[in-house]
């Protein structure tokens, strides 16, 4: 998943911004959230420091403070180098500025067309999604989950286990960040999913690369989220 921040002083543009921005990732079915809108570049960075995941960042150039958005995007690769930064501004001749800072923008919006401003941040909302999923790809497996439309990737690195859901014919995701339902059973999974996944349990496909503790005296699983599994008798002396 990606993370959107937005940073702008003015705040009917940055209500503005927003809508687009909310409009888009539904409307398209994007696997992205707005985390923060803020004025304050220090506020941004504070929650970049923090984030566990890839960011689209829509910053403002001038924010009437003593870091413009070109030294904030320097700070935000420091923490971020892979994320998205597009700049939003009515000065279109600042541009050459990103080559000075060496942030390595997306792209430039320019406030003075409304209407094309949102075209635009559409395009990049889009572009960011193509281009994040390229890049994860190569780099990491990912699993591919389409739900109601909407399609979720979760690099496996990121996955706990998966559970049998309550509801039939349906199993439950947990991942680092997230849990997903889908339409799936853990015998299929198990069939599918490689040697990284054991089935410890009739109910449970654990990914045995992120079990930080085995009980066995309790003939339970430990995850790095505090989350548990149990385990089968059968299956205590492979894991």
């Amino acid at each position: 998943m990606l993370n959107i921040f937005v940073c702008e002083d003015h705040t009917t543009q940055r209500r503005t911004i927003v809508q687009t921005i909310q409009n888009t990732v539904l409307i398209e079915e994007l696997d992205m959230q707005l985390v923060l809108d803020t004025e304050d570049p220090y506020v941004l960075l504070e929650q970049v420091k923090t984030s566990q995941n890839t960011g689209v960042y829509f910053l403002d150039i001038d924010l009437n403070s003593n870091m413009n958005g070109m030294k904030l995007a320097q700070q935000i690769r420091l923490f971020d180098p892979r994320g998205f930064i597009i700049f939003i501004t009515a000065h279109s001749e600042l541009s050459y500025m990103t080559f000075q800072y060496r942030v390595e923008a997306m792209d430039f919006v320019l406030k003075d067309n409304p209407a094309e401003a949102k075209v635009k941040i559409k395009a990049c909302l889009l572009n960011a999604m193509e281009r994040y999923t390229l890049q994860t790809n190569k780099t990491h497996k990912v699993y591919t989950i389409e739900v109601g439309g909407k399609k979720f990737s979760v690099d496996y690195d990121n996955i706990f286990f998966f559970e049998t859901s309550s509801n039939i014919h349906k199993v439950i995701l947990h991942a680092k960040d997230r849990q997903i339902e889908f339409s799936s059973t853990i015998k299929q999974l198990a069939s599918t999913l490689g040697d990284h996944f054991v089935r410890c349990h009739r109910s449970f496909l654990v990914n045995k690369n992120n079990i930080t503790e085995v009980d066995a005296k309790n003939r339970t699983l430990y995850f790095p989220n505090g989350e548990t599994c149990p385990m089968s008798t059968r299956m205590m002396k492979e894991l």
